[in-house]
C-alpha cells in the first residue's frame, strides 16, 4: 500500500515563534518527538513559522492537552504567511495575523524567550532552535529543526505526589495526531477539520462529538 500520510500517532504541539514585527506566530503541528534535551520538530520550510525559526531561533513548544482540541481545531487551517502555495490554498488555508485570537488562546509572556506561551496549554518548553536540516533531499521542502530545551513549566495538578520533578503519565493526557485525525485516550477527540484539507477518508465518528462540532460551527 501507499500510505497518504504516515502519522501513526505523534502528541499535538503548537510553536510559539516571533515575527519581524515582533509579534507572536502560533503554528500547530504534530511532527515532534524528544531525546534528552532536545526536541525534533518537522515541518516545511514555507511556513511561517520555520521562517521565522531561521532568523530568530527563539520558541516555545506549548503541549496540547484534550480540553483545547476545539480551539485548536480553529486554527487548524491557518497560517501567518502571507504568501503560501497554492497546495495549502486548495485545502482550505488562508492567511491569518492573530491565531490567538481567532483559536479564543490566551496569551502568556515567555519566561526566558521573548515570545507569547499559550496559558491554556498544561506544559510549555522554551527553547532555542539551535540546527535546521533538509530532509528528503537537497530539492525537499522539509525541514527538521533542531531544538535545545532550556527551560520547562507544568501546570501543578500533573506533577507527581512529593516528586515534584516528575510529571505523572496518568495525569498527563496529550492530545494526539493520529492520521490527521484528534484522538485522546486513544478514542476520537473531535471532528477534524485538517482531515477534510487533506482529502482524508471519512471516520465514523460518536455522535455527540459531531453534534458539539456542529453546535460550535454555528455559535461561532
Amino acid at each position: 500500500m501507499e500510505p497518504k500520510v504516515l502519522y501513526f500517532g505523534t502528541p499535538v504541539v503548537l510553536i510559539s515563534s516571533r515575527n519581524p514585527d515582533g509579534s507572536t506566530n502560533l503554528g500547530p503541528m504534530s511532527s515532534a518527538w524528544w531525546l534528552d534535551r532536545s526536541a525534533m520538530l518537522g515541518m516545511s520550510r514555507g511556513s511561517q513559522t520555520v521562517r521565522n525559526l531561521t532568523e530568530r531561533p527563539e520558541c516555545i513548544l506549548n503541549l496540547v492537552d484534550p480540553a483545547m482540541v476545539e480551539a485548536l481545531d480553529r486554527i487548524a487551517l491557518l497560517t501567518g504567511a502571507t504568501e503560501f502555495s497554492e497546495a495549502k490554498r486548495r485545502r482550505g488555508y488562508r492567511y491569518e495575523p492573530d491565531k490567538f485570537a481567532a483559536g479564543g488562546l490566551t496569551r502568556e509572556p515567555g519566561g526566558l524567550v521573548d515570545v507569547d506561551a499559550v496559558a491554556e496549554c498544561p506544559i510549555s518548553l522554551e527553547g532555542r532552535i539551535v540546527a535546521i536540516h533538509t530532509i528528503g533531499g537537497p530539492n525537499s521542502a522539509l525541514r527538521a529543526l533542531e531544538m535545545k530545551v532550556e527551560q520547562v513549566s507544568v501546570r501543578e495538578d500533573l506533577l507527581m505526589e512529593q516528586h515534584e520533578n516528575y510529571i505523572d503519565p496518568l495525569r498527563w493526557d496529550p492530545l494526539i495526531m493520529k492520521f490527521t485525525e484528534y484522538f485522546a485516550g486513544g478514542r476520537p477527540a473531535y471532528p477534524s477539520s485538517l482531515a477534510q484539507g487533506w482529502s482524508m477518508p471519512p471516520m465514523p465518528m460518536p455522535a455527540t462529538l459531531t453534534e458539539q462540532a456542529t453546535l460550535t460551527e454555528q455559535v461561532s
